[in-house]
């Protein structure tokens, strides 16, 4: 079983940074360029109140930015280690004061995010991506 699946694990990577690049540049999009528009009552609401000038609205422009590079395997390791520490900086700023467990304190996806850019600072963007394409020419 571990033979079948090695093979799958370079366009897996991919995957992986392609998912994770577009989750957090959705992110990004909702804070700085306000859609889609989010209903009254969902956790996420506070998203269509983000000012540009503010520490939310700096979140949002780094997810933006950062995020489409992720989405298309662009300086994946540096991007991916700034957007690992945004998320830890998230956690520890906006999380951790109203808890401990991040069940209650709201933090498991900033802490998912987190791992999953400093994995990808470590693997790289796999082999479909720009970072890929740029080392063949």
């Amino acid at each position: 079983m571990d033979k079948l699946l090695s093979k799958f694990q370079p366009p897996a990577l991919s995957l992986f940074r392609f998912i994770t690049g577009l989750l957090l540049f959705q992110f990004g999009v909702a804070k700085i360029l306000k859609f889609p528009t989010i209903p009254q009552g969902n956790p996420y609401a506070f998203l269509n109140k983000v000012e540009l000038m503010s520490l939310p609205g700096a979140a949002g422009a780094i997810e933006l930015v950062l995020g489409a590079l992720l989405l298309l395997g662009l300086f994946t390791r540096p991007v991916a280690f700034i957007l690992a520490g945004e998320m830890a900086f998230a956690y520890f700023m906006g999380h951790a004061p109203k808890g401990f467990y991040p069940l209650i304190n709201g933090g498991t996806l900033a802490i998912l995010f987190c791992f999953a850019c400093l994995y990808l600072s470590t693997a790289g963007g796999g082999p479909i991506s720009v970072d890929a394409m740029r080392k063949k020419s």
